[in-house]
């Protein structure tokens, strides 16, 4: 199966949308620790599901999921990518559990534009050593 993963940081919402339409993305699946907190309200997760992110996705056509246990519980810390890695080496399985349950084509999103400095790079990976193909949408 193939996976995508999106940073909306930095992005128009028009952009984002856009870029999921064009490869038929019909789930977006939100890795983010605190989707109720963004520094661009539209892409925060609003109580009203017509708002925010939710919103935004339903306009386009596209489904959205909140999977908080795949958020960074460490990016705080300086070495969060060595500890997130060996989180998901030790619960990868468990923490990606729910993802099938979701519309595929889905997409993996956070707030990290670049990929490399995001844990979903670190999710892709685990999902790649599982079969999986997957394409970061940059």
């Amino acid at each position: 199966m193939k996976i995508y993963t999106i940073g909306y940081g930095g992005r128009a919402p028009t952009e984002l949308t856009k870029a999921l339409v064009a490869r038929g993305i019909r789930a977006v699946v939100d890795v983010r620790l605190r989707p109720d907190r963004s520094s661009m309200g539209i892409y925060a997760k609003a109580k009203d599901p017509a708002k925010g992110i939710q919103g935004l996705l339903t306009k386009a056509g596209i489904q959205y999921f909140s999977i908080v246990e795949l958020g960074n519980i460490f990016m705080e810390m300086e070495d969060w990518a060595e500890r997130y890695q060996r989180l998901i080496e030790r619960a990868g399985d468990l923490l990606t559990e729910r993802l099938w349950q979701v519309p595929v084509p889905f997409c993996l999103m956070c707030a990290e534009k670049d990929v490399s400095n995001c844990h979903r790079s670190l999710i892709a990976a685990h999902l790649v050593s599982r079969g999986h193909e997957v394409e970061h949408i940059s």
